[in-house]
C-alpha cells in the first residue's frame, strides 16, 4: 500500500540528494575527451581541493569509498608492508581486512568502539618500532558505525613526537564536508573520501587527497596497480581530464555540491552539523537511553548511534519505524549488530527535518514498547530554539 508523504532517509549515508544536484546530474552526457569537458574536470578537481583544505593533489575515482581505501594502500605500500590501524569501529576494522586481503600486514590496535583513536597509544607503538617497519598509520576520522570522531591533528603530533617517518592515512568518507577537516594544516598524507555523505551525491565517486610526500613515496613502492595508479592521473588531471572514462554526470553533481557548500560556507556547514548532533544527543538523554560514543568532545555531528536496553532488538525497532513512519534508520554493524540504531543527521538537512526525524524515533520507541521516557523530541526542540 502506498504511503503518503516523503520518505525520511536518515541513515548515515548515502544521504538524501538535493534537487539542485539531481538536476545537475540529469544533464546530457558529453564527450569526456572533448574540449567542453575540460572545464567540468578542472572545476571538480580544484573544487575538491577547497573541500579538503589542501593545495596538493586530489584524485577522483569512479568507485565507492572502498575503492578509495584500496587506492590509498596500493599506491603507498609494497607487498608485505606493515601498517598500524586503530579499531574505532566497524569501518576501521574493515579497512584493516582490506589491507590484509591485498597483501599487507595490518596491526590493529584494539578499541572499545566508544570513542576515537587514541594518539598516546599510537605514539607508544611507534616508539617501540625502532626499525621503522611500520610504513603507515591508518585512522578513521568519523567512524560511521559508532558516531565517534578521531583527533587527527593529535595523531599527527603523536607520529612526529615518536620521530617516526610513516605516512598518516585518514578515512574521512563520512566526515568530509560535514565536520571540520584540514588536510594541509593537520599534516595528513593521504585522505580517502566518498561522494555519498556530506557531499550529498549518490554513491559512485571516491577521492584521494595526496601530499607531495605520499606522491613521491608512490614512485618507489612495488604494489601492482593500474586502475588506482595516482601517477596515471597526474598528467591528464592537469588539463581537466582523466586517464579513463570518468563518472561524467556525477562530476556535474559534484560541481553543484561544491557550489552549494561554499554558498552556505564550510564553517556554517560544520556548525550546523555540530548543532544537530548536540540536539540529537539531548533527545537521547531525555529518552533515558545512551549513545554508543561515550567520550565527551568526540561525538559526531554526522550521526548518533543509540544503544537499546538489553533484551530489545534494534533491528525490530528499525523495522517498526520504517513500516509505520516511513523512516529509514541505520543498523548496528558487526560487534553492535541489533544492539544499536543510528540516526543520520548529515548532508542537506535542517532543523525541521531533524525534528521530524526525532519525532519518528520517539513514536517508534513507544510503538515497540522499548523502555524510555517521553520528551526527547521536545528536549531537542528546546536545544534548537536556543542560540548556540
Amino acid at each position: 500500500m502506498r504511503q503518503a508523504g516523503r520518505h525520511f532517509l536518515q541513515i548515515p549515508g548515502p544521504s538524501a540528494v538535493p534537487d539542485r544536484i539531481l538536476q545537475a546530474i540529469g544533464q546530457q552526457t558529453i564527450d569526456h575527451r572533448g574540449p567542453d569537458f575540460a572545464a567540468v574536470g578542472k572545476k571538480a578537481l580544484e573544487g575538491m581541493k577547497s573541500i579538503f583544505k589542501t593545495d596538493q593533489n586530489v584524485f577522483i575515482f569512479p568507485s565507492s569509498g572502498t575503492g578509495g581505501w584500496e587506492a590509498a594502500l596500493v599506491n603507498t605500500l609494497s607487498p608485505g608492508d606493515k601498517v598500524l590501524m586503530f579499531e574505532t569501529g566497524h569501518f576501521a576494522a574493515l579497512w584493516s581486512k582490506t589491507a590484509r586481503k591485498i597483501g599487507f600486514e595490518p596491526e590493529l590496535l584494539e578499541g572499545d568502539w566508544r570513542g576515537g583513536a587514541e594518539p598516546d597509544r599510537i605514539e607508544a607503538r611507534l616508539r617501540a618500532d625502532t626499525r621503522h617497519e611500520i610504513k603507515a598509520v591508518c585512522v578513521v576520522h568519523n567512524e560511521t558505525s559508532t558516531g565517534s570522531v578521531s583527533p587527527i591533528a593529535e595523531v599527527r603530533k603523536a607520529i612526529d613526537a615518536a620521530g617516526h617517518p610513516c605516512l598518516l592515512m585518514v578515512d574521512s568518507i563520512s566526515g568530509l564536508a560535514s565536520i571540520d577537516f584540514r588536510f594541509d594544516d593537520w599534516g595528513v598524507d593521504v585522505c580517502v573520501s566518498g561522494s555519498q555523505k556530506g557531499l550529498m551525491l549518490p554513491p559512485g565517486l571516491s577521492f584521494n587527497a595526496v601530499s607531495a610526500k605520499a606522491l613521491e613515496h608512490a614512485k618507489t613502492t612495488t604494489m601492482p596497480r593500474s586502475y588506482w595508479d595516482w601517477h596515471d592521473m597526474v598528467g591528464p588531471n592537469a588539463t581537466g581530464y582523466f586517464p579513463y572514462t570518468p563518472g561524467t554526470n556525477l562530476l556535474y553533481g559534484l560541481n553543484e555540491a561544491i557550489d552549494m557548500l561554499h554558498e552556505e560556507g564550510l564553517d556554517n556547514v560544520f556548525a550546523r552539523h555540530a548543532r544537530h548532533g548536540a540536539a540529537t544527543r539531548a533527545a537521547v538523554q531525555a529518552w533515558g537511553l545512551e549513545t554508543l560514543c561515550a567520550r565527551q568532545g568526540q561525538e559526531s555531528g554526522v550521526l548518533t548511534a543509540v544503544m537499546l536496553p538489553d533484551g530489545h532488538s534494534a533491528d525490530a525497532f528499525r523495522a517498526t519505524t520504517l513500516k509505520h513512519y516511513d523512516i529509514s534508520l541505520g543498523n548496528g554493524l558487526s560487534k553492535v549488530a541489533d544492539k544499536v540504531f543510528r540516526i543520520g543527521h548529515l548532508g542537506d538537512f535542517n532543523d525541521l527535518m531533524l525534528m521530524a526525524t526525532l519525532s519518528g524515533v520517539e513514536m517508534g520507541l513507544a510503538k515497540t514498547g522499548i523502555p524510555h521516557q517521553s520528551g526527547g523530541a521536545q528536549a531537542a526542540m528546546e536545544y534548537l530554539k536556543t542560540p548556540h
